[in-house]
């Protein structure tokens, strides 16, 4: 009886190893009926095998295998099942994810990070605990540093929250590709709560490291990092570190810091008067407007001056006029180098309600991306009253409108 059950072992190994990858494709052509076929390959041998078995159970969108396959040892099938699971909520995201870069080079794989790292799932869209769980488990101890900085990447993709304490233990390693996915993932997720825990890095020796830590530093409004920000802004070489330090003081506004934007609005350097602008912006002290406003005049650059419009409505300018500063970070929402500025500070300012209600008047006439732009405003910043303008621009005669106008409304919705 042994001898016939070491037999069937030995057999049952060797048909395990004759598989290829081409096989687990051609299984993989029945569709969800090979879930379980597909989930057995991954406890085959072949490095190869498995990862093609992760590729074929992300397009039949079998998320507990792509769980289970976060768990093998191999970084490379980690990688692929990361990408696999973002799939999940980001459809396409794996055709551009770090998987589809991946190349052996001797024993090791690489893969490359795409340099633009802003792709978020809706609000609407909630991962599932478990999945957020696999991807910080792997961000904490992945099986090579790239898989780590591809979960790290994925977290912040699916703003999963519950991976924030995974998040905040990789930024004790050394691999710079995961602080830096890591602390960008923190600044999608927004838990404040992790903002005193990542001040170490502010003056990290890796420059691309240090200026994520100080954005994210700002975008988490740690507040008790004001000084230790001075310090940087005042002592650093590097022009993106002076940018970046007086970009998160901007979003830490104190009346402290008042004669340190005084000082940059007149800079030669057109990014740290925009950051000094800011700074103005955010203080909403009525007795700058004077000052702003002849800096406007006086202003030939366009970045600082959609700076001091956002200041210049911040400190109550919220009319709409052919020359006002609000109409002119509408008017910025049709310019594919200034709308990434424009949109953010709209953003922020239709928290107020006055200037929310403002923004409602140009959508009759608004331009087409003028009204993508509002959408996403009104998504991120609206209220119950916003809801009828958002189902109006769904059923807009262009297509891309109503198409965004509809997922705004769903977004707005979700975080109503």
């Amino acid at each position: 009886m042994r001898f016939y059950f070491a037999a069937f072992a030995l057999m049952a190994s060797a048909a395990a190893q004759d598989v290829r990858p081409k096989d687990v494709r051609e299984t993989g052509k029945s569709g969800s009926s090979a879930i379980p076929q597909l989930t057995d390959f991954l406890k085959n041998p072949s490095t190869d095998v498995r990862v093609e078995a992760v590729k074929q159970l992300t397009g039949a969108r079998a998320l507990d295998a792509l769980i289970l396959a976060t768990r093998d040892n191999e970084g490379e099938v980690q990688i692929h099942a990361t990408d696999g699971l973002v799939n999940f909520y980001l459809p396409g995201y794996v055709q551009t994810g770090v998987g589809s870069s991946i190349k052996r080079v001797g024993g090791s794989i690489k893969g490359r990070f795409t340099d633009t790292n802003d792709q978020v799932v809706d609000p609407y869209v909630t991962a599932r605990p478990d999945v957020v769980a696999a991807l910080g488990a792997l961000v904490r101890g992945g099986g090579s540093m790239q898989a780590r900085a591809n979960a790290a990447r994925a977290v912040g993709i699916l703003r999963g929250k519950g991976a924030v304490p995974d998040l905040v233990e990789a930024l004790h390693t050394k691999d710079t590709d995961v602080l830096y996915e890591s602390l960008i993932a923190m600044q999608k997720i927004r838990d404040e709560s992790a903002g005193p825990k990542i001040a170490f890095l502010l003056r990290d020796l890796n420059s691309k490291v240090q200026i994520a830590a100080i954005e994210t530093t700002g975008l988490l409004r740690n507040r008790e990092a004001v000084p230790e920000l001075m310090e940087v802004l005042k002592r650093a070489k590097d022009a993106k570190v002076r940018r970046a330090a007086l970009g998160s003081l901007a979003m830490l506004p104190d009346p402290k810091s008042r004669g340190t934007y005084q000082q940059y609005l007149t800079d030669k350097d057109e990014k740290l008067r925009a950051g000094a602008a800011e700074g103005f912006a955010r203080l909403r002290d009525p007795a700058d407007a004077g000052l702003i406003e002849q800096a406007w005049k006086d202003e030939g650059k366009t970045s600082p001056r959609i700076s001091l419009a956002f200041a210049m409505v911040m400190l109550g300018r919220t009319e709409i006029s052919e020359f006002s500063p609000l109409q002119f970070l509408i008017n910025n929402l049709n310019s594919s180098a200034y709308k990434g500025e424009a949109l953010p500070f709209l953003t922020e300012l239709a928290r107020d309600s006055s200037t929310r209600k403002a923004l409602y008047a140009p959508l009759g006439s608004a331009t087409k991306d003028e009204k993508i732009g509002l959408a996403r405003v009104l998504a991120a910043s609206g209220d119950n009253e916003s809801v009828a303008y958002l189902e109006k621009l769904s059923r807009d005669t262009d297509p891309e409108v109503a198409q965004e106008g509809l997922r705004a409304m769903r977004n707005l919705q979700a975080r109503l």
